[in-house]
């Protein structure tokens, strides 16, 4: 049951915000102490009934009738608990007295809510309590009380008849088996579900070649139910041992005894997770061993040993490859030929909808074959694809294969997937918004070190490693995912379940539509702004068109969490109008106005939004000092803004950790925000800051950005400013003691600032210098003094638009030893390059 995961997801993260409030004791959390507890205990009780259900199939009828009226309970607890903490906010800044009528009215109103919800629990408790006694677990077990199954699978039993579009990529393993001299080899093909890796696998295990080579051959069938038992018990039988008698302690050293003085090839295929310990003892070396590893996660192949030199990915089929396949499959009785240009031309639309994935292709090419006499057919098959292909079917392989996907993940990364599935068929979504979506509405909260955004990007990368999601650009040096977007039939899937999950409704196309229960919405142009009026519940609302929103009742929206403009270009709106009215939405926890063209002045009635925790703006001219009362805000991103300085007070900021479109002031500015102001932001970790001719920083703030202990990301912008006083500012900054990343764009001088050096920067990881007119750039450790012989340990650099920039790369090298990626653009006085100065171009290690 994929849909109880998620709603387990949502318990523990309302379990997580009462404890936290308990343990803090803020203000509410005394006030409502006993009904908070009581509501902690009895949400744990029901994850762990949930918990429990989940592995017994025969409940989920039940639950599906229950887990609605969860849903909408967890919805109704988290929204008094914001409003607590939102009241609490008022409280401490004087405009909320304890003891008024209003507040008195709070209370009575608050506890008589928190005793309603508790006692809706109860009751539910009491159905579940009274189900679970009426049905008990059926456990099946085997032979001698064990869990394990012998799989007596061997490629040969699922010969794959066809290659076409793989052609390129069994050519490529070959040759890295072929090539090797290594002892023990290992190869990994990762992959989405249904994009042929088994297929891959099962090619070259029976490949006439393969078989000459290898003394032994083992295919071992992993999936899920993983157990070192099991893996090696259908290893010995393969080996033609009788294993039935063998103790598990023994079953490792029988294996190595019968593999010892064999050439071997072993297929791990369907793998989900493994035992490295188990792993690593398990081949011997004595002779050549090759291991081929097929998985849909990455992460799992790189912890086995896969080096990423030896990691296939294989791609989805091209439009001449995907028409080859549906034809072998759909027109079975002409041996693969289509009869005429018609119905070549209905198929080459019903492939479109198949995204190049050869499990869809072959399952709707079977689908089409005893129907390859009525085009009529063909053309009902086109207009229900996805209730061909997406509807959980008995035997339908396409969405059982990707689906096993969704239920391998953890169950914190479940409800993050879903929000994809607003999202149009083949739209790219920037990683970073889709990681606000997530912190603003609370499904990532920070926990020890890492904030909720450096998680969040954690969480955007696992998803790609599990090949649920593709990325479309990434940074080089980290692979950070800058944006991103989803396959056609893995959104298909993800729709499904959001359905299920009561997110949001679709229709049978697969166009997300708008009902009273919607917690998420992804508005476009073909939608009907009207519409808007009747989704008090929405949580999430991200703007995918530029129909104006003057016409949008946007007060109604009282549960919001996130607003995001970004997707769109709104010029003919009345942007005071539309702000006037964002500023009701007390509960509003994330706003993208970047999408918001003309200038913004953002008012005094934005302080109303006491729980905004990200706020990212693009075109404001003009900042109200009351942004200083967005005490909770974490994100503050001005970094497109066209501001000449930002108010005085950011200090009260005190949870912010990353602020971009700072802006230096000099000091007779009294309404702008000196460099000292910084001093009272202990949580930043990403400050990205401007500095012009009219900056100044006096001789007691040299040293505010040294005792930033958390900044992790350092961004200069010296807006081409020539004057001499700006390089003798920089020069005399101290920098952050655990900077990790530096980038310096727009410095008209010729040496750098002084602290740019090993000294100073010991922890640096990344570098980046920008369009500037330095000439020397002093690497080497043995220039400075007090480095004890320690070299830089810079994993990245980008030197881009350098022309004056006079350096040596073999010296570079030499002086950053562990350096991995390299970007270089248009730096012509770059020594013993490996790579042309004529042209952009990327360095990595081992690949120069």
């Amino acid at each position: 049951m994929a849909a109880s995961k998620a709603t387990e997801a949502m318990i523990g993260t309302l379990i997580e915000k009462v404890f936290s409030a308990l343990l803090t004791q803020a203000q509410y959390a005394l006030d409502f102490k006993d009904q908070l507890e009581a509501m902690k205990t009895k949400l744990e009780l029901m994850t762990a009934f949930i918990s429990c259900t989940d592995k017994q199939k025969t409940r989920g009828e039940f639950m599906q009738k229950i887990l609605p009226n969860l849903r909408k309970i967890i919805y109704e607890a988290d929204d008094i608990m914001t409003d607590c903490q939102i009241r609490d906010e008022y409280r401490k800044d004087g405009f909320c007295h304890r003891f008024s009528l209003r507040d008195l009215f709070f209370i009575y109103q608050t506890g008589k809510d928190l005793k309603h919800i508790n006692s809706r629990i109860e009751k539910m408790e009491s159905s579940l309590g009274v189900y679970g006694r009426a049905e008990q677990p059926i456990i099946q077990q085997g032979p001698n009380n064990s869990s394990y199954q012998i799989f007596k699978y061997s490629p040969e039993d699922q010969e794959p008849s066809e290659i076409i579009g793989l052609e390129k990529d069994l050519e490529k393993i070959k040759g890295w088996i072929l090539s090797s001299n290594e002892k023990l080899q290992q190869i990994g093909i990762v992959g989405m579900g249904g994009l042929g890796k088994t297929t891959i696998a099962q090619k070259i295990f029976n490949d006439r070649e393969m078989v000459a080579y290898f003394e032994k051959r083992l295919w071992v069938p992993v999936s899920q139910n993983f157990s070192e038992e099991r893996v090696m018990r259908a290893m010995l039988k393969q080996l033609g041992e009788d294993e039935s008698g063998i103790e598990e302690s023994h079953l490792l050293h029988k294996i190595q005894q019968r593999l010892s003085d064999k050439t071997c090839l072993i297929v791990m295929d369907d793998v989900w997770r493994m035992n490295l310990d188990w792993w690593k003892n398990l081949y011997p070396t004595e002779k050549r061993c090759f291991v081929i590893i097929t998985s849909r996660n990455e992460t799992v192949v790189n912890s086995m040993g896969v080096d990423e030199s030896r990691i296939h990915r294989p791609k989805i089929l091209n439009e001449e490859e995907s028409w080859s396949l549906l034809c072998k499959h759909a027109f079975l009785t002409s041996k693969g030929k289509c009869p005429n240009k018609e119905f070549e031309k209905k198929g080459i639309e019903i492939l479109k909808k198949c995204g190049g994935l050869p499990l869809a292709i072959k399952t709707i090419g079977g689908l089409l074959a005893p129907k390859v006499h009525s085009l009529s057919e063909w053309n009902k098959i086109n207009d229900d694809f996805h209730v061909y292909l997406t509807t959980e079917k008995e035997n339908n392989s396409v969405v059982a294969s990707l689906r096993l996907s969704y239920d391998e993940l953890p169950t914190h990364l479940k409800q993050c997937l879903l929000c994809f599935s607003v999202y149009p068929d083949d739209f790219e979504i920037s990683g970073e918004q889709m990681v606000h979506w997530w912190v603003g509405e609370g499904l990532i909260r920070g926990r020890d070190n890492r904030t909720a955004t450096e998680l969040g990007f954690d969480y955007l990368s696992e998803l790609v490693s599990r090949c649920l999601v593709e990325v479309v650009h990434r940074r080089g040096y980290d692979g950070r995912v800058y944006s991103c977007k989803m396959h056609d039939l893995v959104r298909d899937m993800t729709i499904q379940i959001a359905k299920d999950e009561a997110f949001c409704s679709f229709d049978e196309q697969g166009r997300q539509k708008l009902t009273q229960d919607s917690r998420w919405f992804g508005f476009n142009s073909d939608m009907d702004p009207k519409s808007l009026k009747k989704s008090s519940r929405l949580r999430a609302l991200i703007l995918q068109s530029s129909t104006p929103v003057s016409l949008w009742n946007v007060k109604s929206f009282m549960s919001l969490r996130v607003l995001d403009f970004s997707y769109c270009k709104l010029d003919q709106i009345n942007v005071e109008d539309l702000l006037d009215k964002i500023s009701s939405l007390k509960r509003l926890a994330c706003l993208n106005l970047s999408g918001v063209a003309g200038n913004i002045e953002l008012p005094s009635s934005i302080q109303k939004l006491r729980n905004l925790q990200i706020l990212v703006l693009r075109r404001c001219t003009k900042l109200h000092p009351s942004i200083t009362s967005l005490k909770k805000l974490i994100i503050l991103d001005l970094g497109s803004c066209p501001l000449q300085y930002l108010p005085r007070g950011l200090e009260k900021l005190i949870y912010l950790q990353e602020l971009s479109g700072f802006r230096v002031a000099s000091q007779s500015n009294t309404q702008g925000c000196r460099l000292n102001a910084l001093l009272g932001l202990k949580q930043l970790r990403v400050l990205r800051m401007s500095i012009n001719n009219e900056s100044e920083i006096s001789e007691d703030e040299w040293n505010v950005l040294s005792q930033l202990e958390k900044l992790k990301v350092l961004a200069i912008d010296a807006e081409d400013c020539k004057e001499k006083h700006v390089s003798q500012m920089l020069d005399r900054l101290l920098p952050p003691p655990s900077l990790q990343e530096l980038y310096l764009r727009r410095y008209r001088h010729e040496i750098l600032p002084k602290w740019i050096n090993l000294k100073h920067l010991s922890s640096l990881q990344y570098l980046c210098l920008e369009d500037g007119d330095i000439s020397n750039f002093e690497i080497s450790s043995e220039s400075d003094q007090d480095s004890n012989g320690t070299t830089w340990v810079l994993e990245g650099l980008c030197l881009k638009f350098m022309p004056n920039l006079i350096l040596d790369w073999n010296v570079l090298l030499k002086d950053m030893p562990i350096l991995r990626y390299a970007e270089v653009s248009r730096c012509f006085n770059l020594k013993n390059s490996p790579f042309p100065l004529d042209k952009p171009a990327v360095w990595k290690k081992n690949q120069d």
